[in-house]
Formats: C-alpha cells, sequence, structure tokens
C-alpha cells in the first residue's frame, strides 16, 4: 500500500473543491483499502459524509486530503506550501495520526482544532460501514470495529 509520494497536480491560487479532489485522487492513484477497493472511492464517501453533515468548503476540502500526508502520498511540505487555507491544513494535520501516537492524543487534537470533528466522524462512518467491513475477514473486521468504536468514544460521538 505504500508507494513513493507522486508529484500532484498543482493547485490554483485559490483551489477549487475540483482542483483539490482531482490532486487527492492523483496522490492516491494505485492506492487500496483492506477490502481491495480503490482508496478514491474512500476519499469521495469521507467528502460526501462532510457535504450531508453541513461542513464548509474548507472541511470538504480536508476530507480529500484527510489521508494524504498520513499515508505518505503528499509530503508535509506540500501541505505547508499548498495554497490552501490555514483552517484547512489545520484540519488535514489535526486528522492526521503519528507513528506510534496514543489514541487519547490523536483525539485531543481532533478535538482541539475547528472543524477537524466533523472530518473524522464521516471518516469513521464511512470506515465502520457495515457492508465496507463485511467483505473483510472476521480478525480484521472484529479489530476495526473496536479500533472504529474506541475512537468514537473518545471523540464524543454517539453510536
Amino acid at each position: 500500500m505504500t508507494e513513493t509520494p507522486r508529484a500532484p497536480c498543482p493547485l490554483p491560487v485559490p483551489p477549487t473543491l475540483d482542483r483539490v479532489e482531482a490532486t487527492a485522487r492523483a496522490a492516491h492513484a494505485g492506492q487500496t483499502d483492506k477490502a481491495g477497493r480503490p482508496y478514491a472511492e474512500h476519499l469521495r464517501a469521507v467528502a460526501e459524509g462532510v457535504r450531508a453533515r453541513g461542513g464548509d468548503e474548507e472541511q470538504i476540502a480536508a476530507a480529500w486530503l484527510h489521508d494524504a500526508v498520513e499515508d505518505d502520498r503528499l509530503t508535509r511540505q506540500w501541505l505547508d506550501e499548498a495554497p490552501l487555507t490555514r483552517r484547512t491544513k489545520d484540519i488535514v494535520l489535526a486528522v492526521t495520526k503519528r507513528p506510534g501516537e496514543p489514541p487519547e492524543a490523536y483525539a485531543a487534537r481532533i478535538l482541539a482544532t475547528p472543524g477537524a470533528l466533523l472530518v473524522k466522524e464521516a471518516d469513521l462512518a464511512h470506515n465502520a460501514d457495515p457492508a465496507r467491513l463485511a467483505v473483510l475477514d472476521a480478525g480484521t473486521r472484529r479489530r476495526l470495529t473496536e479500533k472504529y468504536a474506541r475512537m468514537r468514544a473518545l471523540l464524543g460521538l454517539g453510536e
């Protein structure tokens, strides 16, 4: 699942959501999720989940990019230099889990960053979708179900 980050398509100033989406899709090209599905399907679902929950354009942009730095698809330098709003960058960084980071610290950062909770809520909703989990082996399904439930609890999100 790990490849060298690709050179994403450049973002105009200010970037449109279509260009942010194209950048995210290009960055994650060839990447698949645990079920072998194209990773762009997850990105789209999270962005749509943010939109359906009333998220604004900055949160939707962050949803498209939410795993890019964590998955080493885009570098932190790319994010720092991208013509995105500070709020969008902060949300992306808030939902970027750091290696070895305890879930409590990760949740605290999300809760402390305005707009990040909505993006993480949409991410968790798609990750925990029963139809998506159903195609995984029982051990993986159980492990992920527990992981997502714990994170929802740490974030104060109901079932």
